[in-house]
């Protein structure tokens, strides 16, 4: 267990939290490239406790602001997208993809207030069907060239799935918790088979969990009786690589978080496949009704992500780690906030934390992708199980 104050530090991301600084020192995809077009040019996003607006003004340029106007706060959700930027709909402020104030058309025509005027502003990149944000200061680090993200022996496809009710920490340590595999998701795993308990699932499949920390976060371990091994890396702070994927959980505040699941096939001969965008799939929602807590909703019991998210959501919107008792199983969940407090300490020494890439031209980073195709190979190419 954890005090409230400890608790508070590892999941706490709004601007000026310990964590939130933390993570405002990655990049996170903020939205499906495609959700901006001609016609609607502009999309409401919120990450790490702030409100946001994407937009792509008429010469093409992507910027990311923050939603409420600096005049009076009106949203500007619905400014009109023009060629230098996005006007506020009240009064007419232009802004710039970089916050700069570029017209206040209301003042008198030779006024030069509006070079006193700056807009909070993030840089913004796509990539992989995604535009991404860079939210902590200057400059910006790199994209992680993981090799899942940046192969081309293959193609890419995307995966959004709904939003998920609870802190990202949960998500998080779902990632380094690899003991609920075999009794969580046994109906949806067995691979044919029936456990004679319930209640131990195929946990007796298992000979050894063992997690580790490499330069780029935390490797869990799963050794089978029969020999067969795999892992599943914790990419430093939000991402899970679970088989040919990585779930990149995104926090939208302390109590909701959006999960981008980018996936790349390999091809048998190696041929690059990729044509243009990743073709999208948005998942529906994991509960039904889609927008209520436990326990005023069922949660669907038929796919593994909606068993995840129903152990994340039920633990509470921010989960009560005071009164929880660890068990050594539970090593990677100590490991985990062990690592965190650490990164935090880096931030707030002024250093970068764990996985930063400040090189563009850094090589591809092995996230043990080859030993993972092999084992799905070996297991039946149609064997793929998310969120492990």
């Amino acid at each position: 267990m954890i005090t409230k104050e400890e608790n508070e530090l590892l999941t706490r991301v709004g601007p000026g939290t310990p964590a939130g600084e933390l993570l405002r020192r990655y990049w996170h995809p903020v939205a499906v490239a495609g959700q901006l077009t001609e016609a609607s040019p502009t999309h409401f996003v919120r990450i790490l406790g702030e409100d946001l607006v994407l937009f792509k003004d008429k010469s093409g340029k992507v910027g990311l602001i923050a939603d409420h106007c600096s005049h009076r706060g009106a949203s500007l959700l619905y400014g009109r997208v023009e060629e230098r930027g996005i006007a506020c709909a009240y009064h007419g402020w232009l802004y710039d993809g970089q916050g700069n104030c570029l017209e206040t058309p209301a003042e008198p025509a030779d006024s030069r207030f509006h070079l006193t005027v700056k807009h909070r502003a993030y840089p913004v990149r796509r990539f992989l069907g995604m535009y991404w944000a860079y939210m902590g200061p200057m400059p910006a680090p790199e994209i992680p060239k993981y090799d899942v993200w940046v192969r081309r022996d293959g193609y890419h496809t995307l995966v959004v799935h709904p939003r998920i009710d609870c802190n990202w920490f949960q998500a998080m340590e779902n990632s380094v918790d690899p003991a609920h595999l075999q009794i969580l998701h046994q109906e949806l795993t067995g691979r044919g088979r029936t456990p004679s308990s319930t209640t131990r699932g195929f946990t007796d499949d298992i000979a050894a969990l063992d997690f580790f920390t490499f330069p780029h976060g935390i490797i869990k371990k799963r050794t089978y009786k029969n020999g067969i091994f795999d892992e599943h890396p914790l990419l430093f702070p939000t991402v899970l690589r679970v088989n040919n994927s990585t779930e990149i959980r995104v926090p939208i505040d302390d109590e909701h978080l959006m999960i981008f699941e980018p996936y790349f096939h390999h091809s048998a001969n190696g041929e690059a496949k990729d044509a243009g965008e990743p073709a999208v799939e948005v998942v529906a929602p994991y509960k039904e009704p889609a927008d209520a807590l436990h326990p005023f909703t069922r949660f669907i019991w038929d796919r593994v992500p909606a068993q995840d998210t129903c152990a994340w959501e039920t633990q509470g919107v921010v989960a009560d780690r005071e009164h929880e008792r660890l068990a050594t199983s539970d090593r990677g969940i100590v490991l985990l906030r062990e690592l965190m407090v650490q990164q935090i300490a880096r931030v707030q020494a002024g250093l970068d934390p764990l996985g930063l890439e400040r090189d563009p031209d850094h090589a591809m980073i092995d996230t043990r992708l080859d030993q993972t195709l092999e084992l799905m190979r070996q297991r039946g190419a149609a064997v793929q199980v998310r969120a492990m």
